[in-house]
C-alpha cells in the first residue's frame, strides 16, 4: 500500500470531507458445514460459491442510503470494497465484531463469516459502543495457515495467502508455495474455519448466498477442460469470473499437480501449447509432479521452441 492510499484508508473525510458518520453494516454468508470437513477434489472459498456478495450487498446498501437520504435530507455514499475504506476498524469501532488474529472480523453472534459495507452520512449521529476483543489466548487461526502467512497475531504476510496468490496474484505462484496451495482453487478458508466463534455462526439466510452445488466439490478434469467463452459463462455472476479464465487454469494446473492422481495428467497435456504463457508454465509443473522422470523426459523437447522466458526456466527447474 502506498502511502496516499494508507493515508486516504485512515481518515473517511480525504475520501470524502462532507462525511459525519459512517454507517457499517455487516451480512451474514455462513456455510451449511464447516468447509474444512468437506471432501473434493477442489476447494474453493466459501465466500465465492455463491452470487458476487458485492452485487448482493450493494443492492441492499444503495436501498438503505436512499432511504436515508429521502428520510433525513442528506447526502449519501455506499462502499462496498471499491474504496479505500478501512472497513475493519470502522466496523469494530461501530460494534459489529473485533478485528480477529487472523485479520479478519470476527462476530460473537455470527463468528468470521461476514461481508461488510459502509454507507457514509453528511449527517451526524451517535456513535454505538465499540466492540473489543475477544480473541484472548487463542492463536488456532494462525497454527490453521497452510503457508505460515502470518508473522503474528494481527500480522499477514500477504505475499504467501492462499487468498492473495490464488486470487489477487496475476504471475506464477512461488514454486516453494505451490505444494501448500493443496487443492484450493480460489481462495482459502482455513484460518476463518477453525475460529471457535464459529460455534455461534448461522447458515446464510439469503437465497442469493448459499452455495450453487457445482461450487461445491468442483470436478479438475472438467475444470481444466475449460476456454475462455465457457470459463465465462460456468462463472457468470460469481466473483470467480473476475480473475479470468488464465489465472484460474493456473489455480487448477496447481491442484491437479499436487493431486499426486497420475490419471490427471491426460487434462493437463494439452496445456503445454496453451496460447498463455502462465497456463503453460503450470502445466509443466504439474506434469513435472504426475509423471515419472522418464515420461516427463520424454516431453521436454517442447521446451525447445518455447518463446517464452518463464516457461522455458519452468522446464529447466523440473
Amino acid at each position: 500500500m502506498d502511502e496516499e492510499k494508507a493515508d486516504r484508508r485512515a481518515d473517511p473525510n480525504v475520501l470524502w470531507p462532507e462525511a459525519r458518520t459512517v454507517v457499517v453494516l455487516g451480512l451474514n454468508y455462513g456455510p451449511e458445514r464447516n468447509p474444512l470437513e468437506e471432501e473434493s477434489e477442489a476447494r474453493i472459498s466459501v465466500y465465492a460459491r455463491h452470487r458476487d456478495y458485492h452485487d448482493v450487498l450493494k443492492k441492499r446498501l444503495k436501498a438503505l442510503g436512499r432511504w436515508i437520504a429521502d428520510t433525513h435530507k442528506t447526502e449519501v455514499k455506499v462502499f462496498v470494497d471499491t474504496a479505500p475504506v478501512m472497513e475493519k476498524p470502522l466496523a469494530q469501532a461501530g460494534g459489529i465484531g473485533w478485528q480477529g488474529k487472523h485479520t479478519n472480523l470476527v462476530s460473537r453472534d455470527l463468528g468470521s463469516w461476514l461481508f461488510l459495507g459502509e454507507v457514509f452520512l453528511a449527517l451526524d449521529l451517535p456513535a454505538d459502543e465499540a466492540e473489543s476483543d475477544h480473541c484472548g489466548e487463542c492463536r488456532r487461526c494462525l497454527d490453521a495457515c497452510p503457508t505460515q502467512a502470518f508473522t503474528g497475531p494481527y500480522r499477514i504476510d500477504a505475499r504467501r495467502c492462499i487468498s492473495y496468490l490464488t486470487i489477487e496474484h496475476k504471475g506464477p505462484i512461488p514454486r516453494e508455495l505451490r505444494p501448500l496451495i493443496g487443492n484450493r482453487i480460489y481462495g482459502c478458508d482455513d484460518c476463518l474455519a477453525v475460529c471457535p466463534w464459529n460455534k455461534f455462526a448461522q447458515t446464510a439466510a439469503l437465497p442469493e448466498l448459499r452455495q450453487r452445488e457445482d461450487l461445491a466439490a468442483p470436478d479438475l478434469r472438467a475444470l481444466a477442460a475449460l476456454d475462455d467463452t465457457e470459463f465465462r459463462r460456468r462463472f457468470s455472476g460469481s466473483p470467480i469470473k473476475r480473475i479470468g479464465r488464465n489465472r484460474f487454469l493456473r489455480n487448477v494446473l496447481t491442484a491437479i499437480g499436487n493431486s499426486a492422481d497420475p490419471g490427471l495428467a491426460a487434462a493437463v497435456e494439452p496445456h503445454l501449447a496453451d496460447p498463455d504463457a502462465l497456463v503453460r508454465s503450470t502445466a509443466v509443473w504439474a506434469l513435472s509432479r504426475l509423471l515419472p522422470p522418464a515420461d516427463f523426459a520424454q516431453r521436454r523437447s517442447a521446451a525447445a521452441s518455447e518463446p517464452d522466458p518463464q516457461v522455458r526456466a519452468e522446464w529447466d527447474a523440473a
